[in-house]
Formats: structure tokens, C-alpha cells, sequence
């Protein structure tokens, strides 16, 4: 049989992490902090041991996972779908549009809901030293540009330039408030496979 190349080995370690990092997410919503890895490798159809080589314990499967899914929700939030229809999940602007689009995203991506849920509990199942940068990250890259999707008033430039928004503080704590409320409506619906049926009603709900 004839030797992998770099970029095939390269490319199973890619999909293999993705693999991983989706069980996780999944064991973890269910599981919460008590999740092992044991559980992860069953959750992807893997063997511990192989599991176990990409990740030794949940810590860093956790960090890893959150970083990532924070990539994938930036993008997400930024990317105008009136530009690129074809992008289903790329969220527009208006508030009870973009309630809906967010909670669509969390049903076909559990790791991005498993972000937001520990980004509104300060991510409590990771040390300060690696909490801190994400909250960082995750205020600028997810809170910042849903607060203007929700209508709160903050925009992006208002963030980093330190002013243009009345109160850009004001806007962020309103955006994390609606979150919440998010967050919490629908965990139940996302645990019976009913997320994306159940959008527009958790809206309406809320009276986003």
C-alpha cells in the first residue's frame, strides 16, 4: 500500500478534529462540566485511544472547541446575507430576523450555542487564565455585531473607536441580557431536535 502523503495525514487530522470537537459539543450540552473523554469517543464513533492522542483531557478539548466555534460564529455574524444568498445561516440585520437566524445557526452548530451559553456564565469551566482572552474576543467578535443586528445601538466602529454609540456599555450589556434570554429558551427545543422549528415562536416569544 502506498505511504499517506504530509497532506493526506494532514487533512485526517483536520477532519478528525472536527469530528471530535462535534461530539464534544454534543456530550457537553447534555453532560456539562461531568463530560470525560470516554464519552466524546463513543459520542464520534472513535476509539479512546485515538481520542485520547488529539486531546488528554477535557480542558484543553473544551478551549479548543470554544476558540473555534468563536471563529465560525464571527464569520457567521459579519457576513451580510443580502450579499450571499446562497448562505443560509449568515445572519442580516433586523431584530427579529437576526433572533431567528441566531437560533437556526445554534441548531445546525451546537458548539456555537455551547459558546454563548458559557460566554453568558463568564465561562466558568475553564481557568482565568484562559477565560479572559476569549470573554475578550467573544465580546468583540459576537456581542459587538449582534447589538447591531438586535437594534441595541452599538456598532463595530463604535467599539473600537471608544465612541460614536451613545452608551456603547449600555449596548453590550443589553445585547448580553437578550442572549441570555436566547440561551435559555432554547435549550429545551435544541435538546429535542426541535431548534429550527421552534425559532420564529422563541422569537415572538421574547418579542425580539
Amino acid at each position: 500500500m502506498t505511504p499517506r502523503t504530509k497532506e493526506q495525514n494532514e487533512d485526517i487530522r483536520l477532519r478528525r478534529l472536527v469530528q471530535i470537537r462535534k461530539a464534544a459539543a454534543d456530550v457537553f450540552l447534555n453532560k456539562g462540566p461531568l463530560l470525560e473523554i470516554r464519552d466524546v469517543a463513543a459520542a464520534a464513533g472513535l476509539g479512546y485511544g485515538t481520542v485520547y492522542h488529539y486531546y488528554s483531557n477535557k480542558g484543553d478539548l473544551l478551549h479548543d472547541l470554544l476558540w473555534d466555534a468563536l471563529d465560525r460564529a464571527g464569520e457567521s455574524l459579519k457576513s451580510s446575507p443580502m450579499a450571499e444568498p446562497e448562505l443560509p445561516l449568515k445572519i442580516p440585520l433586523g431584530g427579529s430576523t437576526a433572533g431567528v437566524r441566531l437560533l437556526q445557526l445554534w441548531a445546525e452548530d451546537h458548539a456555537i450555542y455551547l459558546l454563548c451559553k458559557q460566554a453568558g456564565e463568564g465561562f466558568p469551566s475553564l481557568p482565568d487564565a484562559r477565560s479572559a482572552p476569549l470573554t475578550a474576543e467573544f465580546r468583540l467578535e459576537v456581542l459587538t455585531p449582534l447589538s447591531t443586528m438586535l437594534g441595541t445601538g452599538l456598532t463595530a466602529n463604535s467599539l473600537s473607536a471608544g465612541g460614536a454609540a451613545a452608551d456603547p456599555q449600555h449596548g453590550l450589556q443589553h445585547t448580553e441580557m437578550l442572549l441570555a434570554a436566547l440561551v435559555g429558551c432554547a435549550a429545551l427545543s435544541l435538546r429535542r431536535g426541535q431548534l429550527n422549528e421552534d425559532a420564529t415562536e422563541i422569537v415572538r416569544v421574547l418579542k425580539l
